[in-house]
């Protein structure tokens, strides 16, 4: 066993109380969810003809055939962000999946070199926290986006940092189809490709990291930071109340 570099630390800018080493143990699940994953799909198109919603349907058939629970929020109709209050009825119901999901799917078209208004409003439709509940910390996420052109990478690229900003668990793996118009036939089914090949492999990392972080992402999203916010404004409250 090496020795350690920094034997005589000591931690003047630590509250030790609220500080807690990762241990192995806390990653075991004694009794792991048994119920199917469930997993929300975004896209980002109101086209009639949207590849990104096609893309979609493709990755909810993928996920339910390895059995997970699907469900694809239609976002015609959603108001731009601030454009009405978060009572509005398709609001609620995105806000609805993002609680009940464990793990989403991102996938927007590129548009002048990044990802959709239509694709960024539902996102920032989804609060950070609800009360007590941050709807989408320590959740998966996969992200996908579709070209006209030439192969790019711009809109996923954007789409990760969207997924850090929100906490979540964004996978390795991801799927950018170039020409989408010439990979789907005219039923809306994804043509055999490499292309489709990589959203198996997407579809399969985001449902083996849902199954392994869905028991354990409020753990694994904790903070010491937070901790000790929590720590502090509990002794405010006390002391409020002893005064």
């Amino acid at each position: 066993m090496s020795e350690l570099l920094f034997p005589e630390a000591t931690f003047p800018a630590l509250n030790a109380d609220l500080f807690e080493v990762p241990t192995q143990e806390r990653l075991v699940v004694g009794a792991p969810s048994q119920h199917r994953p469930r997993f929300l799909l975004l896209y980002g198109s109101l086209r009639e003809r949207s590849y990104s919603r096609l893309l979609s349907f493709e990755a909810a058939r993928l996920l339910e055939a390895m059995g997970g629970e699907v469900r694809i929020f239609d976002p015609a109709g959603l108001p731009l962000p601030d454009g009405a209050p978060d009572s509005h009825p398709k609001v609620q119901e995105l806000r609805q999946l993002a609680h009940w999901a464990e793990g989403m799917v991102w996938c927007s078209p590129e548009r002048h070199g990044a990802m959709t208004g239509v694709m960024k409003s539902q996102i920032d439709w989804i609060p950070l926290n609800s009360g007590a509940v941050r709807p989408t910390q320590g959740k998966t996420l996969a992200v996908m986006q579709v070209s006209g052109g030439s192969q790019s990478f711009n809109a996923v690229n954007q789409m990760r940092v969207l997924g850090r900003w929100m906490r979540m668990l964004t996978i390795p793996n991801q799927s950018s189809v170039a020409k989408a118009f010439a990979e789907f036939t005219q039923e809306g089914r994804m043509k055999p490709s490499a292309f489709y090949d990589r959203v198996v492999d997407v579809m399969e990392e985001l449902f083996k990291f849902t199954l392994l972080t869905r028991d354990l992402g409020p753990y694994l999203v904790d903070r010491y930071s937070e901790r000790k916010e929590s720590a502090e404004e509990l002794s405010q409250r006390v002391n409020q109340r002893a005064l």
